[in-house]
């Protein structure tokens, strides 16, 4: 891994010791995988997506999204919304009750369910709205920083993302990051990091973040060299890693001796993940063990663990069961490798967009369609 000196990132107020930033995924970046992964680094780690209209209306489901354990800080919060009155809401009361000290965008979504409604990567197609977003946002934040996450655009024929950061820019936002994908491309191929520099090119008053394909501390400071970034942003590569963050924070403060997990380490990380989820669920356990089984397979990726017992901890029902399943591993087997290593999570292929009818053949949004954007708003949070 090449050698880099210690590099910090200053998204408005706040002070990171290293540029990394944990990527919202939905039903994967509760609270109790936050600590997990502060526990092995540095950075900023952002909740899963909190709908706006949903927050505004208190829904059980989205209280329990936002609500952040005492060890977390800075606390950070992801919003969708493709409303300006009710993404402006949702941001009013997140700062009123003090219940976060950054607050990020969703403008990258490429899930149809998202971009069937005009949100997400297809958002910034119409450039009213996105700015009346954006800047009703960084209004109503005030002192907080406020920043975006986005994609390329909706597909090569549509792209977004020069157009939208300037916009961006120009609304006050604190920082930038951009997914070098376009929608349609949903988490197939490569990740175009030409994208991420021709961004920082663009935008000279706030970080550029840039987010794809990395899988590693070297992949991190491989981007930050080709394309400028001022940071990266780390999604499907912590996926059964969250000792990635600790590699990553090696790596930008130039360690190159950097050790990677045992068999052994897997499972106590593992173990760990389900307890953190056990407090998350107020002391449910069988919530805990049901959630954390989607996880099993990106933890034992290129491991020696037989079929058997993967599928046992597939449909783990107890701490105890876990606890005797990975009891009959080997827990000095060493690290894999390369096998352990690379894509993990659904890349997905390349789709045509699920967009509002319509919705392509202007820049800009009817008035007619501004009152459907509220009706269009997501009432459900998370995964």
């Amino acid at each position: 891994m090449t050698a880099a000196p210690q590099k910090n990132l200053t998204i408005g107020p706040l002070e990171l010791d290293v540029p990394v930033i944990l990527a919202p995924m939905a039903g994967i970046t509760n609270t109790a995988f936050r600590r997990l992964c502060r526990e092995f680094g540095a950075g900023l780690y952002v909740s899963e997506m909190i709908t706006s209209r949903a927050l505004v209306e208190r829904t059980e489901g989205s209280m329990r999204l936002i609500k952040h354990h005492e060890s977390e800080t800075p606390r950070s919060i992801q919003l969708y919304g493709v409303d300006p009155k009710t993404v402006s809401e949702a941001v009013t009361m997140l700062v009123a009750e003090d219940r976060a000290d950054h607050i990020d965008l969703n403008f990258g979504c490429p899930v149809p369910k998202v971009t069937r409604k005009g949100g997400g990567a297809a958002l910034p197609w119409k450039l009213d709205l996105f700015r009346d977003i954006v800047e009703g946002a960084v209004k109503a934040a005030g002192d907080r920083p406020l920043t975006i996450k986005m994609r390329k655009g909706i597909d090569a024929d549509h792209l977004t993302y020069l157009e939208a950061g300037r916009i961006a820019e120009g609304a006050g936002v604190s920082s930038i990051a951009l997914h070098a994908r376009t929608a349609s491309e949903f988490y197939s191929g490569h990740a175009d990091w030409s994208a991420i520099a021709k961004l920082k090119q663009t935008i000279t008053s706030v970080p550029v973040l840039g987010n794809g394909d990395i899988w590693s501390g070297a992949d991190a400071i491989r981007m930050v060299e080709e394309t400028g970034c001022d940071g990266v942003v780390v999604g499907r590569g912590c996926l059964g890693r969250p000792w990635l963050f600790g590699e990553l924070s090696a790596a930008f403060r130039g360690e190159t001796d950097i050790p990677q997990p045992s068999l052994g380490t897997v499972a106590a990380t593992l173990r760990r993940h389900t307890e953190l989820l056990v407090d998350f669920f107020d002391g449910d356990e069988d919530h805990a063990c049901r959630d954390i089984r989607k996880h099993i397979a990106w933890y034992f990726k290129g491991y020696p663990v037989g079929g058997e017992v993967r599928a046992a901890l597939a449909t783990v029902e107890s701490l105890q069961q876990m606890d005797d399943l990975l009891g009959t591993l080997d827990w000095e087997q060493p690290y894999p490798g390369s096998d352990a290593e690379g894509p993990r999570g659904r890349a997905g292929t390349p789709k045509r967009p699920s967009l509002p009818d319509g919705w392509l053949l202007s820049r800009e949004l009817e008035q007619s369609g501004r009152a459907e954007m509220a009706e269009f708003e997501l009432s459900n949070s998370g995964g």
